[in-house]
C-alpha cells in the first residue's frame, strides 16, 4: 500500500475521506502482474473526481503505480480523497488530495457455468442525479443491501431505486438481453457507471449487438431472455435464478464475456 507515493498503512484522522466519505475510487483486477483496463480505470477517476472537483494528478498514480509491487493475480484499490482539512463540511482551499494506492492478493471470484443466484434486495437507492454514476466513498448503500442476507448460494442482490426502477446490483452493474436488444438501467439518478459497464456499451455495437440505456423495472428484468451483472473483477456472469424465476442455457452471455476479454 502506498499512500501519497509512501509506503504507509494508514490515513490521517483527519482526513475528509473518512470523516465525510469525500472521495472516489476503482478497483481493478491485477492478472500477469498488471492492472486490467488501467487506461479507462484513470479516465473514469478522473472523471468522478471532476464531477466533487477534486484534483487527479494522472502523472502521480502513474508513478504510484510503477513503484507498487503487483502479486500475480489479485485485485487494485485506487483511492481519492479531498485530503485533510478543519472540521465542518465546508471543502478546504487549497486541497491537497490523498492517493491511495493498495493490492491484495486475493483469488477472484468464479461462477459456476451454471450461472448465478440472485435475490432482490429490500433497500432503495436514494436518488441524487448530482452524484449519479460516481463511484464515491460513501458506499453505505451497499453496504446495509449487502447485509441483507448471509446465504453463500446466493452471489449477488438487485438494487431498486425509490420509484422501483431497477439500477444495478450490489457489487456489479447489470444488462439483460430481451427480444434481440442489449439493455442497461439508465443511470440518471443514482447508481454506479462501472468501467465494465462502459466497455460493454462500447463494444457491443460493434459486435452487432443492439444496446441502449433505459428505464427498467423488476418486471422488465423478469421477462428478459438472459440476465447478467458484470464489474471489472468478475467481468460478466449469467443470472440463472433471481427470486422465483430462472433462466436455462446461456443467450448472449458467453459472446459477450469474449467480447470483454478480447
Amino acid at each position: 500500500m502506498l499512500v501519497n507515493g509512501l509506503p504507509a498503512a494508514t490515513v490521517g484522522a483527519l482526513d475528509r475521506g473518512l470523516a465525510y466519505g469525500d472521495g472516489v475510487f476503482r478497483t481493478l483486477r491485477v492478472a500477469d502482474g498488471q492492472p486490467v483496463w488501467l487506461e479507462e480505470h484513470l479516465a473514469r477517476l478522473a472523471m468522478d473526481a471532476s464531477r466533487l472537483g477534486l484534483p487527479c494528478d494522472e502523472a502521480a498514480w502513474r508513478a504510484d503505480l510503477a513503484a507498487l509491487t503487483l502479486p500475480p493475480q489479485g485485485v487494485l484499490r485506487l483511492t481519492l480523497t479531498r485530503g485533510e482539512g478543519p472540521r465542518g463540511y465546508l471543502p478546504p482551499h487549497p486541497v491537497r488530495p490523498t492517493r491511495i494506492a493498495a493490492c491484495w492478493r486475493d483469488e477472484l471470484p468464479v461462477a459456476p457455468e451454471s450461472g448465478i443466484h440472485a435475490r432482490v434486495c429490500r433497500l432503495r437507492l436514494a436518488r441524487q442525479p448530482a452524484l449519479a454514476g460516481v463511484k464515491h466513498l460513501n458506499r453505505l448503500e451497499n453496504v446495509l443491501a449487502r447485509a441483507e442476507w448471509d446465504d453463500p448460494a446466493i452471489q449477488e442482490g438487485l438494487l431498486l431505486d425509490q420509484e422501483d426502477r431497477v439500477i444495478s446490483g450490489v457489487l456489479s452493474n447489470v444488462f439483460i438481453w430481451r427480444g434481440g436488444e442489449l439493455l442497461t438501467p439508465r443511470l440518471d439518478a443514482c447508481g454506479v457507471a462501472g468501467v465494465t459497464r462502459a466497455r460493454l456499451l462500447r463494444l457491443a455495437p460493434e459486435a452487432g449487438f443492439p444496446v441502449r440505456e433505459a428505464d427498467l423495472g423488476l418486471d422488465d428484468v423478469l421477462a428478459a431472455d438472459e440476465v447478467m451483472c458484470c464489474n471489472s473483477l468478475i467481468g460478466l456472469w449469467r443470472i440463472a435464478r433471481l427470486e422465483g424465476r430462472a433462466w436455462g442455457a446461456a443467450v448472449v452471455s458467453g459472446a459477450l464475456w469474449n467480447l470483454l476479454h478480447a
